[in-house]
């Protein structure tokens, strides 16, 4: 009898572990990926890009900084992320991209600049070590050459900063 009831005691104990770390296996797996954004491409088909998704693509970390309308050095640190030409995929057609944040900003980006490999433009996942979510910025577009920082000079513009969009939460490709 003390046999019959150690073995209904263990297999008591093993179905509670598996109905326990069953569900839990499952819903990692098929938990959300993370924040996505929008691409969409010159013809109009979406795609949604998670954090997963981005972080299987080689990623490019730098110091980096940006200058801004009035000559200030703004929001320096280490950004991780992917390169625009490589989230574009470098076949897609388009001329330049729209960059949409969350509160509605905008800016269009030449493809020219987004492939000018002394400044390259990367869709930013992270700040310092700290990823979005966590990171309040959430994904952002960034600038990061070897000598990091952009100044107005060196990207012929008025602010190189107004081309660090914080919560990229769409970017269009233009035909």
């Amino acid at each position: 009898m003390k046999q019959g009831v150690r073995l209904a005691y263990l297999v008591g104990f093993v179905a509670l572990v598996i109905a326990i770390i069953i569900p839990m296996a499952v819903r990692w797996a098929a938990g959300p990926s993370g924040p996505m954004i929008t691409v969409i491409d010159a013809i109009g088909e979406e795609q949604h890009v998670t954090l997963r998704h981005i972080q299987q693509l080689a990623v490019l970390c730098r110091r980096s900084s940006y200058e801004n309308q009035f000559g200030n050095w703004r929001d320096e640190g280490e950004y991780c992320g992917v390169l625009l030409t490589e989230l574009l995929n470098e076949g897609s057609e388009y001329t330049a991209i729209s960059v949409v944040a969350e509160d509605g900003y905008h800016v269009e980006i030449d493809r020219t600049r987004i492939e000018d490999l002394e400044y390259p433009v990367v869709l930013a996942f992270s700040l310092d070590g700290v990823i979005v979510p966590d990171w309040t910025d959430g994904y952002r577009i960034a600038v990061l050459p070897e000598d990091g920082g952009v100044s107005n000079a060196d990207y012929e513009t008025d602010s190189a900063g107004s081309y660090w969009i914080k919560n990229v939460a769409r970017i269009e490709l233009l035909p």
